[in-house]
């Protein structure tokens, strides 16, 4: 994994201050953060790419809290192939294929691929087993969702985090840090975040910044599909930082993953 494919469509981010402890269960966090995470995002740029537009669109087609069956209708699901088609298109996912493929993971034909994609990120399971089929690994990992109403889960993308700061549902209180091993700087592109989403808090959080969508969605499947555990954790090094890239396993699916930064700026772990 290089730096090569960590492309930076985000323009400038605020780091500010280092988030506080929160108890377990507790919807309230001191802010370390006056200002919103990211200063500014070229939106024209992001438009203009084929891949963010559709993955843009997938944002708003799901129900926030667990408990609650999705309705999936006849355009949403046409959204979910333009998307899958999308990022078949990019020599990131092409690469990424004929990886698995070599590695005995996937079909080597291309029809076949997109649907084992497809049931990777799009296909409904039970997260809240009181209710119907309420969640996939698309909305957990890039979209959010909330459990019982009082605990965010997942919402580990950039741009959701974006849209949701610009439209006043999200606020960043700070980035996480247990010491200056793992202390971010501006020219990092993996936080560990603290913020609230819609008066729900988020104690921490791991997201890549500034990444394209193809990027999160071969890296995580690559790792989902070399293991069959429930939890997988890979440790590799980026450049000038290390990352743990955790995946949690749902059936044929995925159930959540996020990077995590566990050292920055070349200070040994």
């Amino acid at each position: 994994m290089t730096s090569s494919i960590c492309l930076p469509y985000s323009d400038s981010f605020c780091l500010q201050g280092r988030a506080g402890y929160v108890a377990q269960g507790s919807n309230y966090a001191r802010d370390q953060a006056h200002a919103p995470l990211f200063s500014y995002v070229d939106e024209g740029k992001l438009k203009n790419i084929e891949t963010f537009a559709h993955f843009i669109n997938l944002l708003d087609n799901y129900e926030m809290s667990t408990g609650v069956s999705e309705t999936v209708t006849s355009e949403e699901l046409q959204e979910n192939r333009l998307f899958i088609d999308s990022i078949m298109k990019t020599e990131l996912m092409k690469y990424a294929h004929n990886y698995l493929i070599k590695k005995g993971q996937s079909p080597a034909d291309r029809g076949q691929f997109k649907r084992q994609l497809y049931d990777i990120w799009f296909r409904l399971y039970h997260r809240d087993r009181s209710g119907g089929e309420d969640s996939c690994g698309f909305e957990h990992v890039f979209v959010g969702e909330t459990k019982y109403g009082h605990e965010i889960m997942g919402l580990h993308n950039w741009v959701q985090f974006y849209l949701q700061e610009k439209h006043g549902h999200v606020d960043y209180k700070g980035y996480k840090a247990r010491d200056n091993k793992d202390t971010p700087d501006e020219d990092d592109h993996v936080l560990n975040l603290q913020f609230s989403w819609k008066g729900l808090v988020k104690p921490v959080g791991g997201s890549f910044i500034g990444v394209s969508p193809e990027f999160e969605v071969a890296l995580f499947t690559i790792i989902f599909l070399m293991s069959t555990e429930k939890m997988t954790s890979v440790v590799v090094k980026v450049d000038e930082y290390v990352l743990e890239l955790v995946v949690y396993r749902q059936g044929r699916s995925i159930g959540t993953s996020f990077p995590k930064l566990l050292s920055s700026n070349n200070r040994d772990l």
